[in-house]
């Protein structure tokens, strides 16, 4: 039954994916449709913004109110249908370089507006739709297309960004943390402002083949040996868990309450 549930939150004649056998763009997509489902939201009060690039297909196969936009400016659109359409559970779908690259700006704009719209990051620390080239997650001295002898820059770190401009719910998971992915998944939902979901995913086809994992097991193994609940951190290793939970007036509140003070609304 439950089955039947999420296959009705998808389009199926936009089926078989583009996506790679075994990408975790799927293993994320599924534990969204999960946490809709838990929350009982209706298909008509969901709108689901996306840019460019793999994760970013993912609106495709949604059948909800999806809109795929252009490269990095998935927030920018999303800011709008939420303003025009408040009483909408508005979510943005995008991967670490459309979201932390081209679309940086808008991204920690929106963490210091606070405003009420879930972003959920494919973290697959490359670019993966455009050839393999090093992106803005990329970890120190992992080898990409563009970078045969080892990243050499630091990687932004999409929970400290988050956390720094303002974001009022931050979490970080992984694609083999399913369940876990999935509670994160349902509490961003249910926050009121903004939430920022950082989903580390694979990307076998690329990053893991230019480091050893070409199988997508080898990555999920990957993030089980190199991840460490918040509750229990280890040395050298990437947190995970929900690193801000806190109420705060979103922007769509505040900007009510003070044009009614003017009188300049009803």
């Amino acid at each position: 039954m439950k089955t039947e549930r999420l296959i009705s939150y998808l389009r199926p004649g936009r089926w078989p994916s583009v996506w790679c056998p075994g990408c975790g763009n799927g293993i994320v997509l599924k534990a969204f449709l999960e946490a809709v489902d838990d929350l009982a939201l209706p298909k008509e009060k969901v709108a689901v913004v996306s840019g460019i690039g793999c994760s970013s297909r993912a609106t495709g196969y949604l059948d909800f109110n999806t809109l795929h936009t252009l490269h990095g400016r998935a927030i920018a659109f999303a800011t709008g249908v939420k303003l025009a359409k408040p009483d909408f559970e508005v979510v943005v779908m995008g991967g670490d370089g459309d979201i932390l690259s081209i679309g940086g700006n808008h991204f920690i704009h929106a963490c210091r507006r606070n405003i009420d719209i879930t972003v959920v990051i494919f973290n697959n620390m490359i670019y993966g739709m455009t050839g393999g080239q090093v992106s803005s997650t990329t970890p120190q001295y992992y080898q990409t297309s563009t970078t045969p002898l080892g990243a050499f820059e630091k990687p932004f770190d999409a929970v400290e960004i988050a956390l720094s401009a303002g974001a009022t719910f931050v979490a970080r998971s992984t694609v083999y943390h399913y369940d876990h992915l999935v509670r994160v998944l349902k509490k961003a939902l249910q926050h009121r402002g903004i939430s920022v979901v950082d989903v580390l995913t694979n990307c076998h086809t690329y990053f893991g083949r230019y480091n050893g994992m070409p199988e997508p097991h080898q990555m999920m193994e990957y993030f089980k040996n190199n991840t460490c609940f918040l509750e229990r951190p280890e040395e050298g290793k990437i947190k995970i868990g929900i690193f801000r939970e806190e109420e705060k007036e979103d922007f769509l509140t505040v900007y009510r309450r003070l044009t009614r003070k003017e009188g300049a609304m009803e």
